[in-house]
């Protein structure tokens, strides 16, 4: 999927000295959430992406409209014309008196599968403009099982300082204290109605207690949902094979130098020894134009880091899943006895 396209020109952000309050809850508007929802499920299961306006205010991040991205083919121009959208949106929006800043952007996913380098990439995009933004997430495939799937989502401060450096050596890491489960922060969410739209929703409210909703809870079969995710959590062991595999590779071949130095080191040290001897001067031991000192680069970590966090997502989803599903068996069962 291809990421947001951004532009400055139109994110203005006010300087200042003050330390920002952490940020501790997002606020949407109800008909935001379902502005979103009717997005990513009408283009379900491509995926889709749109951006959120709001406000940023103290320690929270108020998101009061949103406007979808127009869906293009790969071979078209995806940046330009994205930017331009969202300019003439802009312009829109501020002639009818509506929120138009930027506090990020929201996108669909498909069984949780969001926690790509392409995400990273598009964070610190924004956050070259905003000072704070979050991305919303959500996943119409978990919402069908009786769940709202929707989440918000911001980088840590502690790993945005290492991805600007692009240095994810394990040394690092550990000076850091930086570990898979680091990377990115879910931000509460609270949904928001005004007075009148919550005194409305309560004049549509049915005399009957129970709804659709309620009775999709009761589905038994959670089979394609499963199965989904068990497959999708397989690729990512395989990839996670193929990470470790790269790490082995590498700490072989630093090994194997390690033994050549030793041994070039020992060689020029008896060379030493027999040209004091003889009353020259020595040479030194080390040898920066020698192939064998030349440092090995060690393989980010940034991608093993994201195919963990996949994979505890998958299995959280797994868990939860078959958690409700053994509930929904046990009630039925206990139905069918009386």
């Amino acid at each position: 999927m291809a990421n947001p396209p951004m532009t400055r020109s139109f994110l203005q952000v006010a300087a200042t000295e003050e330390v920002a309050p952490p940020l501790r809850v997002v606020q949407i508007e109800g008909l935001v959430i379902l502005k979103i929802i009717k997005h990513c499920k009408e283009f379900s299961p491509a995926l889709v992406t749109g951006q959120l306006l709001g406000l940023d205010v103290g320690s929270v991040l108020e998101v009061t409209n949103c406007f979808p991205f127009p869906v293009r083919e790969e071979d078209e121009e995806v940046e330009a014309d994205g930017a331009n959208y969202q300019l003439e949106m802009m312009r829109c929006l501020r002639e009818v008196n509506v929120d138009n800043n930027t506090v990020g952007w929201y996108q669909s996913t498909l069984l949780g599968s969001f926690q790509t380098v392409e995400l990273i990439d598009t964070f610190m995009n924004y956050q070259e403009n905003i000072r704070r933004c979050v991305c919303i997430i959500y996943d119409p495939s978990r919402s069908n099982q009786g769940v709202l799937a929707l989440k918000a989502l911001k980088l840590s401060d502690s790993f945005m300082d290492l991805y600007r450096n692009t240095n994810f050596t394990g040394e690092k890491l550990r000076e850091k204290n930086l570990s898979w489960v680091d990377i990115f922060e879910e931000i509460p969410i609270k949904v928001s109605n005004s007075a009148l739209i919550s005194a409305f929703m309560t004049e549509l409210e049915a005399d009957s207690p129970v709804s659709q909703c309620d009775y999709d809870r009761l589905k038994l079969s959670t089979r394609p949902f499963m199965e989904r995710n068990v497959e999708f959590l397989i690729e990512c062991m395989d990839d996670l094979s193929v990470q470790q595999q790269k790490f082995q590779f590498y700490y072989r071949n630093l090994s194997r130098q390690q033994a050549q130095q030793q041994g070039w080191l020992q060689k020029r040290r008896a060379e030493n020894m027999a040209r004091k001897a003889a009353g020259d001067e020595p040479l030194p031991e080390e040898d920066p134009s020698n192939p064998i000192f030349k440092p090995i680069p060690e393989p980010s970590r940034l991608d093993t880091y994201l195919i963990t966090n996949q994979i505890s997502n998958y299995c959280n989803q797994i868990n939860g899943a078959a958690g409700q599903s053994f509930s929904r068996l046990y009630l039925m069962k206990a139905l069918h006895e009386n």
